[in-house]
């Protein structure tokens, strides 16, 4: 008897969008025979929920989400859902965006006016291993590590720095990225004020008298 010819595992796909307009045109454009959607939810909370049961092979979050955002959300699932690839779909082209969701464990950024023919080979190129990102902002990426590269410091801690507790630290990295007390409210998910009280008590124990002090300090250290 002729055994059946094998079938090719599809590549089951997650969509993390708050607009239903955008899911179904994902659907759409992406469902093919070796791929299919095997959940699309609006919220990050949905998603929290619904990935770790369905364990997409590769996971299209957008960044503006109502509630807990694109990037937080990466960072709440990534570490459960290791097998899984992370690609951000969105229309941020935010420099903060783009760094923190890789970061966090996102293995691709791709922005929405993607054609759909390039989405699905970029998601088919992601449950393969490749970077799920255009030449541009790929190219964005690489300058901005090796940036950072070019102005880390040189040792991990100096006298007064060893002082800071760690979530002063990460206020004080965001702080020398530039970033307002907002902004970095956001990223740590905490309130302006509260961030207001960490910078207050980070240029006191710095011994600087403003942010560009400290800054300055968190760059040059050591």
């Amino acid at each position: 008897m002729t055994e059946p010819p094998h079938q090719p595992a599809r590549i089951r796909v997650m969509l993390v969008d708050d607009h239903a307009l955008v899911r179904a045109a994902v659907t759409q454009a992406i469902t093919a025979a070796d791929v299919e959607i095997v959940a699309a939810v609006a919220t990050a909370e949905e998603a929290l929920q619904v990935a770790p049961k369905v364990r997409p092979d590769v996971l299209l979050v957008d960044i503006d989400l109502p509630g807990m955002d694109g990037v937080q959300l990466v960072r709440e699932l990534a570490p459960r859902l290791p097998q899984t690839r992370i690609v951000m779909l969105t229309i941020s082209t935010s420099d903060r965006n783009l760094l923190d969701a890789m970061r966090h464990g996102a293995i691709g950024y791709l922005t929405k006016d993607i054609t759909p023919d390039a989405l699905l080979r970029a998601v088919r190129g992601a449950y393969a291993g490749d970077l799920a990102m255009d030449q541009r902002l790929a190219a964005h990426l690489i300058r901005r590590l090796v940036e950072k590269s070019w102005h880390a410091p040189v040792a991990a801690d100096g006298p007064e720095l060893a002082t800071l507790s760690d979530r002063e630290q990460e206020v004080l990295r965001y702080l020398a990225d530039g970033l307002t007390d907002r902004e970095i409210a956001e990223a740590l998910t905490i309130s302006p004020r509260t961030v207001g009280t960490h910078v207050s008590s980070i240029l006191h124990k710095l011994g600087v008298r403003n942010r560009a002090e400290a800054a300055r300090r968190y760059w040059d250290r050591g």
